[in-house]
């Protein structure tokens, strides 16, 4: 049975070839998962198309194709306006489902409704919109209508890419046994066939398992005769010859040091831990990316002394751009607060998302010459990234460098979370369930739940500073 190669493969198959496979060969035993944060993104996708496809009524009265030979059939009839059109190429083994086919002239130009904000860092996009134009054999630019409001077009500057995507799909699923796979924490964190994966990387040490070493280097080990965690624990870095990803002997002895920890368990002090003097207050936002804003902040919490829960203060959304303005004045006024209040003030955050965000806000509501701005992202600003002391200073026995990964440790910092399924996404999708919620009490309620997530979330920073500064100080 010849199995056709869908457009819409693109995306799996830029994260990963095994992955792909699977969609096309399902395993009978797995159950899918029903995840309601994709169910969301699916939702805001649909949302979004609705509203081009209202945009693009003013063109003429759309018309649903049924089928292949429906669509050919009202190319024929040259409907200005064709929605969910389908191709199919037998020869090529491909199909493709674009959302729109828009009659320019005499030709027809494919058109897709994407929540992407831009097509710059997204290779897959680009590939299925210059398949969907192969398919329809038409030399127009395919148009991308994004979340951002913008357009953006795909010609033939992604005819090779598109090329090497069919020619390599069109080898995997000739084959009835799943390609070779990599590890990669955040990609197979994520995948629906983690469970079938995961144990098989950990039963043969794959080398990709470790933190901080590049997958792209694990062939160039390999050919050395490393090939498990423990041939690397086992290795003197000053022996291991450069390969690609994995060059210079600092590079080199940090992967070592990794392997080593994975083994033993233990964790290593490296370099002289550094943290500024100063009060310290934690700093973290939980934010909702299905925003017609694009992300936007929904929560700005903060953990001042004495850093018991109840000195927890938090600044609140309840979404929508007047809130979503109101929200940042706010939180800029809090922090001014805080700097009267502690001349030397100390903003920890974990990872540089919230930097990001101020930045965000900044250019988004035209205050980068605000002095507040200035002083968060100027050159003596207060906020301190403890992810960056912790990836300098420290190899841990972890796979992830996460805030909850290290947090929840027990041979580490040991914080536990009061909500156990709670996460980044989680949070997304009760805050999506307090703003659709009729019922006041189950509004409060949800408010509650978010609100404990990101308390917990600053007094873990609050838990890894602690216990950064009783380390050996190298």
């Amino acid at each position: 049975m010849t199995r056709l190669i869908n457009a819409g493969d693109a995306k799996a198959w830029k994260l990963c070839k095994r992955r792909v496979w699977y969609d096309h060969y399902p395993p009978a035993e797995m159950e899918p998962d029903q995840d309601r944060f994709e169910t969301l993104i699916q939702q805001a996708g649909e949302e979004h198309e609705s509203k081009v496809l209202r945009l693009l009524s003013e063109r003429g009265e759309p018309v649903e194709a049924r089928s292949a030979e429906h669509t050919r059939e009202l190319i024929a009839r040259h409907t200005p306006v064709i929605y969910q059109p389908i191709a199919c190429d037998q020869a090529n083994q491909l199909i493709g489902k674009p959302d729109f086919l828009l009659l320019i002239g005499d030709q027809y130009q494919v058109a897709d409704a994407k929540l992407a904000n831009s097509l710059s860092n997204r290779p897959d996009l680009i590939i299925q919109l210059g398949l969907y134009r192969w398919l329809f054999n038409t030399e127009l630019p395919a148009l991308a209508y994004l979340g951002s409001g913008a357009i953006e077009q795909v010609g033939q500057e992604a005819d090779r890419q598109c090329r090497l995507f069919l020619e390599d799909m069109q080898r995997l699923l000739q084959n009835r046994e799943p390609p070779e796979a990599l590890f990669a924490y955040s990609k197979c964190n994520a995948c629906p066939y983690r469970e079938l994966c995961v144990p098989e990387f950990e039963e043969r040490e794959d080398l990709s398992l470790l933190y901080g070493l590049d997958p792209r280097a694990v062939p160039g080990l390999i050919e050395q005769g490393i090939t498990r965690i423990a041939d690397l624990a086992a290795a003197n870095p000053e022996e291991l010859l450069d390969v690609p990803y994995l060059k210079g002997i600092e590079r080199k002895q940090r992967a070592v040091w990794q392997a080593k920890s994975c083994r033993s368990g233990q964790m290593r002090v490296v370099e002289r831990i550094e943290l500024p003097q100063g009060t310290w207050i934690h700093f973290d936002v939980e934010t909702n990316p299905l925003s017609d804003l694009g992300s936007e902040v929904y929560l700005w919490g903060m953990l001042p002394p004495p850093y018991a829960s109840s000195a927890f203060e938090y600044v609140w959304s309840e979404g929508g751009e007047p809130e979503d303005y109101r929200g940042w004045s706010d939180f800029l006024q809090l922090v001014s607060v805080y700097r009267d209040r502690y001349p030397n003030l100390v903003l920890a955050h974990f990872a540089n998302f919230e930097v990001t965000q101020i930045k965000t806000y900044a250019q988004r509501y035209d205050m980068l010459d605000d002095e507040r701005v200035q002083w968060l992202l100027g050159a003596d600003t207060p906020l301190f990234d403890l992810r960056e002391v912790v990836r300098k200073s420290l190899v841990l026995p972890l796979q992830s460098y996460g805030l909850k990964a290290i947090c929840k440790a027990p041979q580490l910092v040991n914080f536990q979370w009061e909500l156990e399924e709670s996460g980044s996404q989680w949070s997304v999708v009760r805050y999506i369930d307090y703003l659709n919620e009729a019922n006041e009490q189950k509004q409060i309620a949800i408010k509650a739940e978010i609100l404990s997530y990101n308390r917990d979330d600053v007094k873990a920073t609050r838990a890894l500073e602690e216990w950064l500064r009783a380390l050996p100080k190298y």
